[in-house]
């Protein structure tokens, strides 16, 4: 493989892994996974309150990783990256899966 590729494609799985290590943001995103969520879902989901719930689900939108849809006064957030899909997926499957869970 080129290396000028390889590189750019660990800056990539640089920057994903970057977003996926704040607690919060993996915590916002495991729940998104099966189907979207609004605001006040995901704040009784997860138990962050909202102050640092905006910040991150900000965060998440810039980075583009996920997707907002407006009902009425709600917004709701749904994962739009199919690379953070499968990470998620193995994340769980290595943590979560009480097969697994150590």
């Amino acid at each position: 493989m080129d290396i000028a590729k390889l590189r750019d494609a660990a800056g990539q799985a640089a920057t994903l892994l970057k977003l996926l290590a704040n607690e919060d943001r993996l915590l916002l995103l495991c729940q998104m996974v099966e189907q979207e969520r609004c605001v006040s879902d995901l704040e009784t989901l997860t138990g962050i309150r909202q102050p640092t719930l905006s910040q991150q689900l900000g965060v998440l939108r810039a980075e583009q990783v996920v997707d907002t849809r407006r009902e009425g006064k709600r917004i709701y957030y749904r994962l739009a990256s199919e690379e953070v899909r499968a990470t998620l997926a193995l994340l769980y499957q290595l943590y979560c899966n009480q097969e697994n869970a150590k």
